[in-house]
Parts: structure tokens; C-alpha cells; sequence
């Protein structure tokens, strides 16, 4: 009896065991299809656009919004999103137009916001490079005029002329307020750092200045130079005289013309008002903003282009002045001669492959006939 009580004891244990073994390989066998159903649902292609918006809200309110844009996620997308974190929201960079639905929920919490280059050429005006932001970041021009005229301290020279690096996605004031303060900050560290101080009015003085050096200069060496003529010319009260201050605003690429210089009635003719322009004409490089501040030591009072080294000619008096200009247009008018001649001799050299008339093929009575029918 006892051995027999051992033995069912023995059976029962084995019987037990053999369950716990089958019910334990069971759930491995059910993980292990899990895993590998998860690993293929997640291998899943999945085509979007490089930049994606995603709302603020909940990960549920976001799954709905991206739903709603075709992505089709469901519960078990959802799970996922919530494991690996939060959504990004904003613009943002997926980087690619196709990829796994894994990597595209990894992506929704982890790419950072997409940004866009856009570069403010020094001595560009306003008026276009508002232009420009509305084109590349598809906002209004309409509503970034109105912001700009509205927060802008001055009409021009409000934005430092440089490269920036923009989230894609902004709107229209952000925008702005954001060069606005960037800007601003430059120009106070800049200011402090020369000065000890910043005083807005005085600071925008230099950059009306440094907007006329933007203007007029042929190349970052000669701005100091350029500078010491309109100082020069402000001290002894002269006009300036500078066709550049007349490319402001949509008049940036304009060419300056005589009619221009007699009907324009702004403070930016200076050649009908002495002084400064009352406000800055375009947008300005720190180097600019360096002449402005530090002018070259010299006596010169004029300069005109040369036309042979595309920089400009410098002179102290208009006797110098005067000769120079006639320098320029001799020069100007010796190489349109010249280009004139160049342009002859090409027209007359013969053709070292002459083109061969095509013989148009004589037409028989049959073939004439043949189009009647």
C-alpha cells in the first residue's frame, strides 16, 4: 500500500510537471509568435513625406490627425508610439520618403523640426527678402509686410544681413519677432563691446552708415575707404551724392537715373538732402557695420568706378574727380569698341564645317499623282 501511494504520488508529480512544461513551452511558443509577428508588422514599408506636421495633443488625438492624413496606424501603433515615447510636434524631419512603419513611429519621437537655409544677401533690401521668405516657407508676403511695418524699429537694416537656419512651419510673426531678436542681440553685443553701452537710436545711426558702405562698396577692402568719404563729406557738410542710397526698397536693383535723382523726394536722394537718409537703405554685414564705426584716415572726398579692376577710384578733389570720371568712360567706351571688334571678327571667320544644302528630291508624276488621291 505504501509503495502504491508513492507511486501515484510519483505519477501525479510527473503529471504536474509535464503540464507546467507544456503550459511554459506553450507561452514561449506564443511569445516567440508575437515577436515575430511584431517584427514583421513592423517591417512593414511605408511611403510619407520627408516633412510632416504633427499637432499638439495626446498620442491618441495625434494617431486620429495622422489617420486622417492616410497613414492608417491602429491600436498596436499607438502602443508602440507610447513605449518609445511622445511625438514630436511641429514640423519635423523624417528624412526620407520611405521606410519601415518602425522607423516611422522610432521618427515621430525622435526627429527633430525641420529646418529650411535662407540667406539675407548683404545690401538686399526688405522688400525682397520678405518676398524670398514667403516663397520658401510658402507663408503670406501680405502678412509678413504688415508684421514687419508694424514691429520693425526701422524701415530697413532691422535684420542682419547672414545665413539663418528657420523651422519650417513658422507663422508669419514668429517669423519676424525671432530675426527681430536675433538681430537685436548682435547688435547690442556689438555695440557693448565698442561702445560700453547700447543706445538703439545712436547704434541705427551707424547702420544707415554702414547700409550706404553696403551699397557703394565693390568689395570688403575698400568698405573702411568708402567709409571715410561719406564721414569726410558729413563733416564738411557736403551732400553725399550716392546713386546707392536710391536703392531702397523694391527700388533695390534698379538703375539709378537722372530722372530718379530729380523726382525722388525722399531722405534717401543725397544728392537733393545733405546728411544721412532717415532710415537705414538695406540690410547690413558686420563688416559694414566695422567700416561704419572705424572709417581709413584719408582726405577723400569722391570716388567712381574703374572700370578695369571693377573696385573704384579715390580722389580729395573734384579736379581729381573729374579726371577720373573721364578715365572711367574712355575705359567704358574702349572695351565696347573692342567687344564690337571681337564680335565682327567671330561673324566672319569661315566655317571649318560649312553646312551642306539638303537637295530637296525631285518629284515624279507617279508620286504627284499619289497625293491627289
Amino acid at each position: 500500500m505504501p509503495e502504491n501511494k508513492k507511486n501515484k504520488k510519483a505519477k501525479i508529480s510527473a503529471s504536474i510537471n509535464k503540464n507546467i512544461l507544456i503550459t511554459f513551452l506553450t507561452i514561449i511558443d506564443f511569445f516567440l509568435i508575437a515577436v515575430i509577428a511584431l517584427l514583421f508588422y513592423v517591417t512593414i514599408p511605408l511611403s510619407s513625406t520627408k516633412v510632416l506636421f504633427i499637432p499638439k495633443g495626446s498620442t491618441s488625438s495625434i494617431v486620429t490627425y495622422l489617420n486622417k492624413k492616410g497613414y492608417e496606424l491602429n491600436i498596436l501603433d499607438k502602443t508602440i508610439i507610447k513605449s518609445l515615447g511622445y511625438p514630436q510636434s511641429g514640423w519635423i524631419d523624417l528624412k526620407s520618403n520611405y521606410m519601415t512603419k518602425g522607423d516611422f513611429l522610432h521618427k515621430l519621437t525622435t526627429s527633430k523640426a525641420a529646418l529650411k537655409t535662407i540667406t539675407l544677401i548683404p545690401g538686399e533690401t526688405s522688400y525682397f527678402f520678405l518676398q524670398d521668405v514667403a516663397k520658401k516657407f510658402n507663408l503670406s508676403y501680405e502678412k509678413l509686410a504688415e508684421v514687419y511695418t508694424r514691429h520693425a524699429f526701422k524701415v530697413d537694416g532691422n535684420i542682419l544681413a547672414e545665413t539663418y537656419k528657420l523651422p519650417y512651419g513658422m507663422k508669419e510673426d514668429h517669423l519676424l519677432f525671432y530675426l527681430f531678436s536675433h538681430t537685436n542681440k548682435k547688435y547690442e553685443a556689438f555695440s557693448k563691446k565698442i561702445f560700453g553701452e547700447y543706445n538703439k537710436n545712436n547704434w541705427y545711426k551707424y547702420i544707415v552708415i554702414a547700409s550706404i558702405i553696403q551699397k557703394e562698396s565693390a568689395s570688403i577692402d575698400e568698405m573702411k575707404t568708402v567709409s571715410s568719404v561719406v564721414h569726410n563729406r558729413l563733416k564738411l557738410k557736403m551732400p553725399l551724392q550716392m546713386d546707392g542710397t536710391l536703392n531702397y526698397g523694391k527700388f533695390s536693383h534698379s538703375k539709378v537715373t537722372p530722372a530718379m535723382i530729380k523726382n525722388d523726394t525722399s531722405s534717401y536722394n543725397t544728392y537733393k538732402n545733405t546728411g544721412l537718409p532717415d532710415n537705414p537703405v538695406c540690410a547690413v554685414s558686420l563688416d559694414a557695420i566695422k567700416a561704419a564705426i572705424f572709417p581709413a584716415l584719408t582726405d577723400y572726398l569722391y570716388f567712381v568706378k574703374d572700370e578695369k579692376t571693377g573696385k573704384h577710384r579715390f580722389s580729395k578733389s573734384y579736379r581729381g574727380h573729374i579726371k577720373n570720371v573721364n578715365d572711367y568712360r574712355n575705359d567704358k567706351r574702349a572695351k565696347k569698341i573692342a567687344q564690337k571688334k571681337k564680335e565682327k571678327i567671330i561673324k566672319k571667320e569661315p566655317q571649318v564645317f560649312p553646312e551642306q544644302k539638303k537637295e530637296t528630291p525631285k518629284k515624279s508624276i507617279k508620286s504627284l499623282w499619289k497625293t491627289v488621291k
